[in-house]
């Protein structure tokens, strides 16, 4: 039975939405299969195992000290292959112990310190089978100004964009208004490093951009600005595979209730998480754009090289039938199970799905060469100069 090591939680402006996804997850993995147990990092950054963390209760008011939690650490160390208590003596001194194996982990991170290429830096370190996307891919993923950049290097369609730094935003104003004004109004200003909608707003007017930037300047330091369309529709599609291996999700159509969906909107509406949004699965889109949307998502998934499961958002200008790619997003909410579940694949399978991946990943990861063998060592011990190249 495979050690499985559920994380979720840090230090992210997303941290209760990837509680859910967490606890979701370990409803839905196969007890026959995994020995499923909850990480929790808190949002002081502090790691925590224990039967407690099951419960949804345990994170309204989290305590560290309550009773059956165990503060853990990660040691970066090929060979160690789990979480350690900490010592008396520092991260690892004296009775510091063993206080789980981990044979493959489950990210189920939204935001910073988690799907941003942190997290999966470590554990590439630390060299455990993970589920998520690799470094570049979820770091890419995570900066919206830089992932349209890709994007457009790859031809597909997105939306007129500039970006600011928040230090240029507080030192010269007029100057980002200008450039944002050409785009024409409407604009959405968006934190380059957040999502789930948090810190983004629409604006329709100068009055609007300037609080708009300073509400996105409070989540991050760096903002992108982008033209809107007047009447968008929103179709998102996922992804699930490794490598070459693809399985393209059926594409849906949120439900809004407001211009875009908020926070709230994806993730209080019915209290299921993203189940609990209404939906239009499959999108009530033609035949033909459907299949551009599903082969967009497959080429976005190969080029970053993603793994496990992502969801690519686009908006739709419901005038002109414009299709634009907005958006990836490297862990999605709740796993994006729902897109798949008309297809046959039920969550369960989902979770076996995630593990065959990471550890496919990690046994490909493992045939490279990490050793080359030089005279450098031995040729600087005998005196003998080098050249620097």
């Amino acid at each position: 039975m495979l050690n499985l090591a559920v994380l979720f939680g840090s230090r992210a402006a997303e941290h209760d939405v990837s509680i859910i996804s967490g606890l979701q997850i370990l409803e839905n993995a196969d007890k026959s299969k995994y020995n499923a147990f909850p990480v929790y990092v808190s949002r002081k950054g502090e790691w925590f195992i224990g039967e407690p963390l099951r419960k949804v209760e345990t994170y309204k008011n989290f305590n560290g000290d309550q009773k059956g939690l165990t503060r853990v650490i990660l040691p970066p160390v090929p060979g160690m292959k789990g979480l350690y208590t900490l010592g008396s003596g520092g991260l690892f001194g004296a009775k510091s112990q063993k206080a789980a194996d981990i044979d493959c982990a489950i990210f189920a991170f939204h935001g910073m310190h988690g799907e941003d290429g942190s997290m999966q830096g470590l554990f590439e370190l630390a060299n455990i089978p993970y589920t998520s996307c690799g470094v570049t891919g979820s770091a890419v993923g995570m900066d919206k100004v830089i992932m349209k950049s890709v994007f457009k290097s790859m031809g597909l369609p997105v939306l007129d964009s500039t970006y600011c730094y928040r230090s240029e935003w507080k030192e010269n104003p007029a100057a980002v208004i200008e450039r944002a004004e050409a785009l024409g109004y409407p604009v959405y200003v968006k934190p380059a490093n957040l999502g789930s909608s948090i810190g983004i707003s629409r604006a329709v007017d100068r009055a609007s951009l300037e609080k708009a930037m300073d509400v996105a300047c409070a989540y991050d330091r760096r903002i992108l600005i982008e033209k809107g369309l007047n009447k968008p529709v929103e179709i998102n599609c996922a992804c699930l595979g490794c490598g070459g291996k693809t399985t393209v999700s059926l594409c849906e159509q949120p439900a809004s209730w407001e211009e875009f969906l908020t926070f709230e909107d994806k993730y209080t509406r019915g209290g299921k998480g993203m189940k609990g949004l209404a939906r239009q699965v499959p999108a009530p889109i033609s035949d033909i754009l459907t299949e551009t949307v599903r082969a967009f998502t497959a080429d976005i998934f190969r080029m970053l090289e993603c793994k496990g499961v992502v969801r690519v958002d686009y908006m739709l200008d419901s005038e002109t039938e414009a299709l634009y790619v907005s958006e990836i997003n490297t862990i999605p909410g709740s796993f994006a199970f729902y897109l798949f579940e008309p297809m046959g694949i039920s969550f369960r399978q989902l979770v076996d799905q995630l593990v065959e991946y990471a550890h496919e990943a990690m046994v490909q990861k493992n045939e490279s060469t990490f050793a080359y063998d030089s005279e450098i060592i031995t040729n600087v011990m005998n005196g003998t100069k080098t050249t620097n190249k």
